[in-house]
């Protein structure tokens, strides 16, 4: 514990439960160099930056991933209880839940699938990367640093392929369907608060919304809609003779709607923070699906006035919604892809190199709270450490993820690095020119 910077200490304490003393010593190390780190983020090359600082053999560094007895839930709990504490006191806690697919070839690696990769597929053209594919549910957290939205990610689930299932001899279960057991995760954590999730086309599916309506006003689902949905009315009351119905007459479609509605006009907030002029369209209904039944959902047509962006129908299951709030809600699903390409551009997503099961499901999904534990260190930094500049360019006006984890990487290297082997009172008697210069050196603002 006393090898970790006391600044941090109150923050990663907090997950010292959820290891071993021997193993949280580690842990806390490698996630630390795991900061630190330009390059890759496999053991060896952690282990090579913090040099004489990491006591013990190194296999038992290695060992952390593969062998030791860890939970990462309760690492997911923890994080997820402390964002919540501090930064959703009341009112409902708004997600977003996605996915996204790192590269990892070699033919025995655990999960390896087939899968469309997004970043490189456009409407004309497919590209598959062979590697992992991981459904992710985050927090989104505004900080007192910045009007963004960033999108904490909390709860990783790796989605295996349709193959990958039927070789392990268990159902395949679709991104939709794992992004719905990390939602029970999170409404077991937190019995008594209400939470709103954002998720793109492929989460909008008539089970989730089903899922989501189950469970009676604690879960709102944001996300695309087909323009044919199955519209209908509720289902008129039992007579008492035969079955009872289970819809009314058919309503009409949202394409048909908006075909020949008068529609509004709206000033809302829009992807990558900023406002769009648009239309809007808006209609109640209840969608239906043959043996799941009807949800009842208030669905959005949106055109955007600019005629940059293509035209979008979307849906909530709350209807208590306005057209603007669903709109705003959707658009917010745009910080997870800024979190993975952070992910990918700062803390080496995708550089990893374990093949076995258990190194495989603790590895990348420990990048993706490590991201998370760099915003938090930067909240929690004093002052003077968190007011380093990253790259500044005309017309920037907030911190970025680029900033936080420039400013958190100095802090170590002077306050650890430096501190704990005794040449931090020689390095601040160097000119200032050339502190910054190694500064920059060791810790790059990207």
């Amino acid at each position: 514990m006393s090898s970790i910077p006391n600044d941090a200490l109150p923050l990663l304490s907090l997950f010292a439960g959820a290891f071993t003393p021997a193993t949280f010593a580690r842990a806390q190390l490698l996630a630390v160099a795991a900061i630190l780190a330009t390059g890759r983020r496999t053991v060896s090359n952690l282990l090579r930056l913090v040099g004489h600082l990491a006591d013990g053999a190194p296999s038992s560094y290695h060992r952390v991933l593969s062998a030791a007895h860890w939970s990462g839930l309760r690492l997911a709990a923890v994080l997820g209880r402390f964002l919540v504490r501090h930064f959703y006191p009341a009112g409902p806690i708004r997600l977003v839940g996605d996915d996204t697919v790192t590269e990892h070839r070699g033919k025995k690696v655990y999960g390896k699938g087939r899968h469309r990769d997004p970043v490189r597929s456009s409407h004309s053209y497919t590209a598959y990367r062979y590697g992992h594919k991981w459904v992710c549910l985050a927090l989104l957290i505004r900080f007192p640093f910045t009007q963004r939205l960033w999108a904490l990610p909390v709860l990783v689930a790796l989605y295996h392929s349709p193959q990958d299932s039927a070789a392990r001899g268990r159902p395949h279960k679709t991104p939709a369907q794992l992004l719905r057991l990390l939602l029970r995760v999170l409404l077991r954590w937190f019995p008594e608060r209400q939470f709103l999730c954002a998720g793109d086309g492929g989460y909008g599916s008539h089970e989730l919304a089903c899922f989501a309506q189950q469970t009676k006003g604690r879960l709102a689902l944001v996300s695309k809609f087909p323009a044919g949905a199955n519209l209908y009315e509720p289902p008129p009351p039992y007579a008492g003779k035969g079955r009872p119905r289970v819809k009314g007459a058919k309503a009409p479609s949202p394409a048909q709607v908006v075909a020949q509605a008068a529609r509004q006009r709206l000033n809302v907030a829009w992807y990558g923070g900023g406002r769009r002029d648009v239309e809007v369209v808006s209609g109640l209904g209840h969608w239906y699906k043959g043996g799941e039944g009807l949800v009842a959902v208030r669905w959005v047509y949106v055109h955007d006035l600019t005629g940059t962006h293509r035209d979008e129908y979307l849906y909530s299951t709350d209807v208590t919604l306005s057209p603007q709030e669903i709109v705003e809600r959707y658009t917010e699903r745009w910080n997870s892809e800024t979190t993975f390409e952070e992910l990918r551009a700062y803390l080496g997503l995708e550089t990893t190199r374990g093949w076995s099961r258990q190194t495989v499901l603790r590895a990348e999904p420990c990048l993706f709270g490590l991201y998370s534990l760099v915003g938090l260190l930067f909240w929690q930094l004093p002052d003077e450490a968190a007011a380093v500049a990253g790259v500044d360019w005309d017309g920037k006006e907030e911190v970025t993820f680029s900033d936080a984890i420039t400013a958190v990487r100095r802090w170590l290297w002077q306050d650890w690095i430096f501190a704990k082997g005794g040449h931090d009172q020689a390095f601040a008697k160097l000119p200032e020119p050339l502190r910054e210069t190694l500064l920059y050196g060791l810790a790059p603002a990207a």
